[in-house]
């Protein structure tokens, strides 16, 4: 049995090239006690793995060079050598990485039933992205009724999660995303009260045109001049979510920082980084409410799904074009 595998060539500076990864095949080693074989059927895309390339200090280490390409997975299992927890058949969800298999003695991987909801949603709304918007906006952000909330990258797999859950909770919800189709799909398909086209617009003139009153929570996935631009439409005791910064990521020079952090002074506000991975003991919990959302049709899922490891990193590349909606997944099974 072989396994094709995604492995990190070199360090990138800027956006990753096709060199950045070497597409190797090897064969599977036999399994020890204690261990499973999955075959993983999806690999998750998202925007952290640009920074885990970095050899630099972060929330979690770097991606070693030589290693294979760190990234959550779900996939069946296809054998087992006297595991205590999981069989032959069981599905199961993790960091299995780009490449067709993964051996594990199952630390840090949860099942999951597809009985409930497709694989890729597993890593999706009920995976890291949908976890990550959970906890970012209820309890980083904590949102109340009646707040105002502007959330940028709306159309993403994070942001298109936070907006329907504030929506859920009461809130005005105004997004921010590149081009009239995205914004639409914001608008009409996930009920935002509004959506910012930063492609085709000044964004600070549409934050004043559509939070004429300002912001109390704004969740922030790209970072920049966007960032900027909600710092200055703050309201007294606003929240700022930090959770990513898709618009650095792949800079040659200095992270731009926000000059409008004074802000924060003025208006007596917040501004925290959040790690999903924080939240560990709780994704159980807050998986079981956003089925529940699911299933009463308040909240929508969608996956964005591209075929073939060999394509790897031109589906990677789709993060950083905006040519996707909703969450990025990668099918790796070879049918």
């Amino acid at each position: 049995m072989t396994n094709k595998q995604q492995i990190l060539a070199k360090r990138p500076v800027g956006m990753p090239d096709a060199d950045t990864w070497t597409l190797t095949t090897t064969e599977v080693p036999e399994l020890k006690e204690g261990e499973v074989l999955i075959q993983n059927h999806y690999v998750s895309l998202d925007p952290a793995m640009r920074g885990w390339m970095n050899d630099a200090r972060s929330y979690i280490p770097p991606v070693e060079l030589g290693e294979v390409m760190r990234a959550g997975t779900v996939g069946i299992v296809v054998k087992a050598s006297n595991h205590p927890k999981y069989k032959v058949g069981d599905v199961l969800t993790g960091w299995g990485g780009v490449q067709q298999y993964t051996i594990t003695n199952g630390e840090g991987y949860y099942p999951v039933d597809t009985n409930l909801a497709p694989m890729p949603m597993y890593i999706g709304t009920l995976g890291m992205p949908g976890m990550t918007a959970y906890f970012g906006i209820l309890e980083v952000g904590k949102i109340k009724e009646g707040d105002v909330v502007l959330v940028s990258g709306a159309a993403g797999a994070v942001g298109s999660v936070v907006g329907q859950i504030a929506k859920i909770k009461g809130c005005k919800v105004v997004g921010i995303a590149g081009g009239a189709d995205k914004c639409k799909y914001v608008t009409e398909e996930l009920g935002f009260d509004a959506c910012i086209d930063y492609k085709n617009g000044d964004v600070a003139d549409g934050i004043k045109e559509h939070c004429p009153k300002g912001l109390d929570v704004y969740f922030d996935n790209v970072g920049g001049e966007i960032l900027d631009a909600a710092l200055g439409r703050l309201r007294m005791k606003a929240r700022i979510v930090i959770c990513g910064a898709i618009s650095q990521y792949n800079n040659k020079e200095n992270v731009k920082g926000p000059s409008n952090y004074l802000s924060l002074l003025v208006n007596r506000a917040t501004m925290q980084g959040m790690v999903v991975m924080d939240y560990a003991p709780k994704y159980r919990e807050a998986a079981q409410q956003m089925g529940m959302w699911m299933m009463e049709g308040k909240l929508k899922s969608r996956e964005d799904i591209y075929e073939g490891i060999e394509n790897f990193h031109d589906t990677f590349q789709r993060l950083f074009t905006g040519e996707k909606k909703g969450k990025l997944v990668l099918k790796v099974i070879e049918e």
